[in-house]
């Protein structure tokens, strides 16, 4: 690995190259903030993409492309005067010292889940109204159902046991079946949602991360559809061409090649 020279050294060349390419290229000059931003969401779901496949090359590459993005985002409110690189790294660094006292203050702390809840109250002593209220509008419901419940969790509003949890899932699949009696659409979304919340919360007490489980089985299904679209085209046929029956034939293959 390099040293810590080496480092500072490639991250300086990053810098020198960021401000040639915002006084020389055209491209570059153009961007603002709000055109880099769809690039750097596109960019953070690449980034996810090679982690779940575990493709560390990958991996490597994509942290380069947000890097360079941070970069970016600094260089234009260098040239505005309103923050650089240095605000940017010497704010995460105040605020992680100021989030750590049990590291870098008297506060002992004997597992996680303290640590957690100190995470939290600190940010309502720094002058956040609500625990939620770092949780983005804009983060998919899916994900933003997972921080809601970790954050909450986080000041003590939580399921004591998993048992619990599941017991709430039960009953809310059974609302959900008493609104499919009655076929009523709005009550029926809403109940599906509350399953989906609870799911999730489930998910969290068992340890698994929802949107890479489900993440893992849109991949998984991915796969094994185009396994079955690659059989039928060796026989000559569409999809539509053929059975379900035979179909499931190919697909149960899928599931012993394909994981």
């Amino acid at each position: 690995m390099k040293t810590r020279e080496e480092q500072l050294k490639a991250f300086d060349r990053l810098l020198t190259i960021m401000e040639e390419l915002r006084e020389q290229c055209p491209w570059d000059r153009k961007q603002t903030l709000q055109s880099l931003r769809h690039l750097t969401i596109e960019e953070t779901y690449e980034l996810g993409d090679a982690i779940l496949d575990n493709d560390l090359e990958e991996v490597k590459k994509e942290l380069g492309d947000l890097l360079l993005h941070i970069v970016f985002y600094a260089k234009i409110g260098s040239e505005t005067q309103d923050f650089d690189i240095a605000d940017v790294a010497n704010g995460i660094c105040d605020k992680l010292i100021n989030r750590h006292p049990h590291i870098y203050g008297d506060v002992s702390v004997s597992d996680e889940t303290e640590v957690k809840r100190n995470w939290e109250d600190i940010k309502l002593k720094e002058g956040k109204k609500s625990v939620l209220q770092g949780v983005p509008n804009s983060l998919p419901a899916l994900v933003k159902a997972n921080r809601i419940q970790e954050k909450v969790a986080g000041v003590g509003f939580d399921w004591e046991q998993p048992e619990q949890v599941f017991e709430k899932l039960q009953e809310e699949l059974g609302e959900l079946q008493e609104e499919l009696k009655v076929a009523n659409k709005d009550k029926i979304e809403h109940e599906f949602g509350d399953v989906l919340f609870s799911m999730v919360n489930y998910a969290r007490f068992l340890g698994v991360n929802p949107e890479n489980a489900l993440e893992h089985t849109n991949k998984k299904f991915i796969h094994r559809f185009q396994y079955l679209e690659e059989k039928a085209k060796g026989l000559g046929k569409t999809l539509k061409d053929m059975t379900l029956t035979e179909m499931d034939v190919f697909w149960e293959e899928a599931k012993r090649v394909k994981n």
